[in-house]
């Protein structure tokens, strides 16, 4: 049970660095081109989708048969992401908690919500998808 609560962890460290480039990539690129509510959006939309594929192909890894082994990685991905999204961005990066909550402003263009939908679905779903379940 350890071992794929490891695995589950690497797995989701892989999606961290896949969600800092995106950012990089959002405010680097895509802002300076469409500007912030849009970067913001296609952002979402791109992280949302890096998730699922990483997960799609990562799922094998965690190596479980159980539907319910991979609703809890899917619950401790959020919880995990959330926390990186609270802690590190107001104990490292410096933000306020209030700058932190419009992570939730989906009027501004943020679909983190999206993500975090999509990053608690993935691991049920990718296992499914690739016939572990």
């Amino acid at each position: 049970m350890s071992s794929m609560l490891f695995k589950a962890i690497g797995i989701w460290l892989v999606i961290v660095v896949a969600a800092i480039l995106n950012g990089m990539f959002r405010e680097n690129v895509l802002e300076p081109a469409i500007g912030e509510s849009m970067a913001l959006s296609l952002s979402g939309i791109l992280l949302a989708v890096l998730v699922f594929l990483v997960t799609l192909i990562l799922v094998s890894f965690i190596g479980s048969s159980e539907s319910e082994i991979y609703i809890w990685v899917g619950f401790l991905w959020v919880v995990l992401t959330l926390s990186f999204e609270f802690l590190f961005g107001h104990f490292v990066a410096g933000k306020s908690w209030q700058e932190i909550m419009q992570v939730f402003n989906i009027k501004k263009g943020d679909l983190f919500i999206v993500v975090l939908f999509v990053t608690a679905i993935s691991p049920w779903l990718t296992a499914k998808l690739r016939g572990i379940l």
